[in-house]
């Protein structure tokens, strides 16, 4: 299938549904390096981690759930978050982001190009889609617009490793601020999705972690979320415990931001922002309220993660030990 915009959106999804099971913490480490790219340190194993919750959405809360996970943030630090296709009407607002980031020292939004064609697949058009969309507050950096270096994925299921920017090698620490909502290919798009595909190199990385690479065509299903496990493992072996979660639960449409200004209207009401050190738990509690929502408006959200099979995303996490299902949640409301 030619590798386009359109067809990255419209490909369909395997029918599927994953029991869950839990995993123990910590995202594991190896002691190898690819091209110079160190493993940290290994993060001890946890029976429980602490989910922080606020139903408001607006900076003083993202900045107060922020507060309470960031005590290894140090450094130079990357905000990696999906900045949006043109015109797209559910991502983030930069309105949202620019006091966070503002209040973080030494911090630079990243990006990296993408592989389905569009403005976004060159790092000139990229940089006006950025302008248009909002992105002029600070720094933005194309991780990919000098090329890309190999992560190694420690025990994965089908990659030894991943092409990522290049740039991201630059930063010491990384929080993955995450608007979650639902994907046309995984089925939901959580802190998992935005790294994994979203720090892998437009023209080699993103095709290693959709399949192209390796068994060249558009891989879905189970396979898929497996890839996306395989490729945020090794983000996660990188950074250590340099590495911190938030996944935005708002404008929650079936489709992910990629879709631009065709994705659907969300159906479900906002719900809140979740903040973790740990990705397993994070994404787990996300999905966790989607299901838990007492009313109807949640049935076309979980009828896309379910027909791409996009709970093995959680699974995978848990036997790669990337993190805990079992999680505590805490409000800080």
């Amino acid at each position: 299938m030619k590798l386009t915009r359109r067809n990255f959106i419209k490909l369909a999804g395997i029918t599927g549904v994953v029991v869950l099971t839990g995993g123990l913490a910590g995202c594991e480490d190896k002691s190898a390096t690819t091209k110079n790219i160190a493993v940290a340190e290994k993060i001890p194993p946890a029976d429980k981690a602490t989910v922080y919750f606020s139903k408001t959405i607006d900076a003083e809360h993202l900045i107060a759930l922020y507060q309470k996970i960031n005590g290894q943030i140090v450094g130079k630090v990357a905000i990696k978050l999906h900045t949006g296709e043109p015109k797209g009407p559910n991502i983030l607002s930069p309105k949202l982001v620019q006091p966070f980031q503002a209040q973080i020292p030494n911090s630079t939004i990243i990006e990296a190009n993408v592989a389905y064609g569009g403005p976004r697949s060159t790092t000139e058009g990229h940089r006006r889609v950025l302008k248009a969309n909002g992105w002029t507050f600070c720094p933005v950096d194309i991780i990919d617009e000098d090329g890309d270096v190999d992560f190694p994925v420690g025990g994965g299921f089908h990659l030894q490793k991943v092409a990522m920017g290049a740039h991201l090698t630059n930063y010491d620490s990384l929080i993955v601020l995450t608007h979650f909502k639902g994907h046309s290919m995984g089925g939901f798009g959580g802190s998992l999705k935005n790294i994994a595909i979203g720090c892998a190199s437009g023209k080699v990385g993103k095709r290693q972690v959709h399949g192209l690479e390796d068994f060249g065509e558009w891989v879905m299903g189970d396979k898929l979320m497996e890839l996306l496990a395989d490729s945020g493992k090794a983000i996660c072996d990188h950074f250590g415990r340099q590495i911190v979660y938030i996944n935005v639960l708002q404008r929650l449409s079936v489709d992910c931001d990629c879709a631009g200004a065709g994705a659907a209207a969300p159906e479900m009401p906002d719900l809140g922002i979740l903040a973790s050190t740990d990705i397993l738990a994070v994404d787990q509690a996300s999905v966790d309220m989607i299901y838990n929502y007492p009313g109807p408006e949640k049935n076309s959200l979980i009828e896309r993660i379910e027909s791409r099979s996009g709970l093995r995303q959680l699974t995978a996490m848990a036997q790669h030990q990337m993190g805990t299902s079992n999680y505590e949640l805490i409000t800080i409301d």
